[in-house]
Formats: C-alpha cells, structure tokens, sequence
C-alpha cells in the first residue's frame, strides 16, 4: 500500500487551507477528517479553529469549518 504525504508543512497546509478563497470570504469548506489527521493532526487542527474563532461540525468522516465568528444553528 503506498502511504501519501504532503508536500507541504503542516503549517503549510494549514495556511494553504485557510488561504482558500472561500476561506478569507468568511464561508465554509469541507475536508475529510482523514486529510486532517494526516497533514496537521487533530489537536494542532482544533487549535487553529479556536485561534481563528470557527466553528466546525463532523459527520460521516467530514468536517465542515465554518470560516466566521458567527453562530452556528442546527436546523432538522
């Protein structure tokens, strides 16, 4: 099985990530927890959202990150 890495530093990735252009429009994106646990690791993720003030919610191996201080609602 062939493992893939990252070409870029977990910070790297982390600053590609929140570089993105829905990012700095205060949207939301979608990465998979696996990518995640892969490239920053959980705890340094978790930390960044609590730095930036996001939010994010998990499900079925999905994380989405809203890139806002605004609240998050739950609607079913």
């Amino acid at each position: 099985m062939h493992t893939l890495s990252s070409p870029l530093s977990r910070g790297g990735w982390i600053a590609d990530l929140f570089s993105s252009k829905a990012a700095r429009d205060g949207a939301v994106i979608r990465r998979k927890l696996r990518d995640i646990d892969r490239y920053a690791g959980r705890d340094v993720f978790k930390a960044e959202l609590e730095r930036r003030g996001y939010r994010a919610v998990e499900n079925a191996g999905q994380l989405i990150i809203f890139c806002n201080q605004e609240p998050v609602r739950a609607f079913w």
